[in-house]
């Protein structure tokens, strides 16, 4: 027996949407404030899992100004049979001030789950979560959460489904609510359609994207319901299983949920699919706290459960539990014979890696390229990293409680306005960054250490070091939130600042959106430069580790 670990996608992959389309799996997951926009997975056998594409990279949505958690919301992959076209829909939360949450909702189609993708048709604004389904009549529907803003309404609103015109978008006929979740944990979202058998089964996610989180689910004969619930009364997967009552808390983290007898926490936002075997597996988000806290800094990632039908048709876990597990059976006769790395290693010899993302704006290559110094990336300097419009940041999702973030950058400042170097990074309020720049009073390059917690900005004043060379090796080294920070000038490293608390840079950790429990997008490491002075400055970096212990 071959087992799957969790999760099978490590770091920020969150609400994550899984098909099968012939022999290959693909699973699309939420971005939010990063570009390009929509990470799509592939695996052959449900534990290994390759980034091989985004689906919004040719500036197809503008974010910049995005506060934290805004941005790219819940992608929803679907496959239509009877065209062989691929659909993905999702949410660009524009707007969370006043818990008004204010959500375009987009739908895109593909011959190629590598694109080209459509340009995004315009659904709705009713709220957020899309997801299409494709019926066996050739008839379309949207299913979605229902924002609700009225005070003294049912918060944070209903699911409804309506026929969906994905020719020319919008909605066909009138949006059917079906109810607020099928159990009193409340807060149902991220609602999904399936068809077995004489049922349509809505799946759901409920109790708020916390440690209340789980998978809910209903069924009926008709489309538009009326839904029956699971009898269990219960989610059927979930971290924390024991009963909750929280009907009209429009989202919470629900920090009392927490479960102490598992690492798994936070398990829900469930998406079902069914194997080249007939088995059935439901891919879902989860979260992993550092030790001794309820901090997330590698935000929502995803796993698996095996599930299967019961006789009387309902889908529960594989185990007969609703408990989430770390390790799950994997398909019958598969072979699991390697192990996905997360590890970075990128040294510039062609363009950059597919890994790499940006806050807030688009990569281009006039500000990141591989082409001007060949074997080289170079990044030219911009807005601060406190800006949500042009920072000059290229990133990668943290997949590990401890790693080591290692670079080599050429860079000669002339002013102290002009920065390059590599960092942690969360938003644009908080991040840790080890840098390069001019001194002034000692007319020459020092490295330095800035650092933004909850919007303050703090700057090591104590620690320069002037560098001879123009070009310096930077390493941090992160350690289940603790970070060290050293360099190489010669044959060995040297520890510039120890010791330093940015278990902060976590998704419960930072200021977000007021309301908002922090945010939902974990941490990055990043290399990037700053020129607030002539913007005529760069970097050129030289490789790009990132090693995971």
């Amino acid at each position: 027996m071959t087992m799957i670990q969790n999760p099978i996608i490590p770091g920020m992959a969150p609400d994550p949407s899984i098909i099968r389309v012939e022999d290959t799996y693909y699973i699309a997951t939420s971005t939010f404030h990063w570009n390009p926009a929509i990470q799509i997975f592939e695996s052959k056998d449900l534990a290994n899992w390759e980034l091989i594409d985004y689906s919004l990279k040719k500036g197809e949505v503008n974010l910049r100004g995005t506060n934290t958690p805004a941005g790219i919301w819940a992608p929803h992959l679907s496959y239509d049979p009877a065209t062989k076209k691929y659909w993905l829909a999702y949410s660009h939360m524009v707007n969370m001030a006043g818990r008004e949450f204010n959500s375009d909702s987009y739908a895109m189609w593909a011959n190629d789950i590598r694109g080209p993708w459509s340009k995004p048709i315009f659904l709705t604004a009713i709220g957020f979560d899309p997801a299409i389904f494709h019926d066996e009549d050739g008839k379309h529907y949207l299913a979605i959460l229902e924002w609700e803003t009225r005070q003294g309404y049912q918060a944070p609103g209903h699911i409804v489904i309506a026929e969906v015109d994905l020719e020319n978008g919008g909605i066909i006929g009138q949006w059917h609510r079906i109810n607020h979740g099928f159990t009193t944990r409340g807060c149902a979202e991220a609602p999904q359609i399936y068809k077995r058998g004489e049922y349509y089964y809505l799946i759901i996610a409920a109790g708020g994207t916390g440690y209340a989180h789980g998978v809910e689910i209903g069924r009926s004969k008709q489309v538009f319901g009326p839904y029956e619930a699971h009898p269990s009364g219960e989610p059927i997967i979930t971290s924390s299983p024991r009963h909750l009552f929280s009907l009209g808390d429009p989202d919470a983290g629900h920090f009392e949920m927490y479960n102490p007898n598992t690492l798994m926490q936070k398990a829900g936002h469930g998406s079902l699919v069914e194997t080249t075997t007939g088995e059935w597996y439901v891919a879902h988000l989860m979260s992993r706290p550092l030790a001794g806290t309820l901090l997330n800094p590698l935000g929502r990632e995803t796993s698996l459960q095996k599930m299967h039908w019961t006789k009387d048709d309902w889908l529960v876990m594989a185990d007969g539990s609703n408990l989430a597990k770390m390790t799950v059976e994997g398909m019958k006769g598969s072979s699991i014979e390697e192990s996905t790395t997360f590890d970075v290693k990128d040294d510039f010899d062609s363009d950059y890696s597919l890994q790499f993302m940006t806050p807030y704006r688009n990569q281009e290559e006039k500000w990141a390229n591989t082409t001007e110094q060949p074997g080289h990336l170079r990044i030219y300097g911009e807005n601060s990293f406190f800006s949500q419009v042009n920072p000059a940041i290229m990133a990668t999702r943290a997949t590990s409680f401890k790693y080591e973030v290692q670079t080599k950058v050429a860079f000669k400042p002339d002013h102290y306005s002009e920065t390059a170097g590599v960092g942690l990074y969360y938003d644009s309020n908080n991040w840790l960054y080890l840098h390069l720049t001019y001194s002034e009073e000692q007319a020459t390059t020092i490295l330095t250490v800035l650092q933004a917690k909850l919007g303050e900005r703090i700057e090591y004043s104590e620690h320069r070091l002037e560098v001879a060379d123009e070009a310096i090796e930077l390493k941090i080294k992160y350690d289940n939130g603790v970070a060290d920070l050293l360099y190489r000038q010669a044959d060995d490293w040297e520890l510039f600042a120890g010791g330093i608390e940015v278990s902060y840079l976590s998704d419960e950790g930072v200021n977000g959106e007021p309301g908002e429990i922090g945010g939902f997008t974990a941490l990055f490491n990043f290399i990037g430069a700053v020129d607030a002075h002539q913007r005529d400055s760069y970097a050129d970096f030289d490789y790009y580790y990132v090693k995971n212990v």
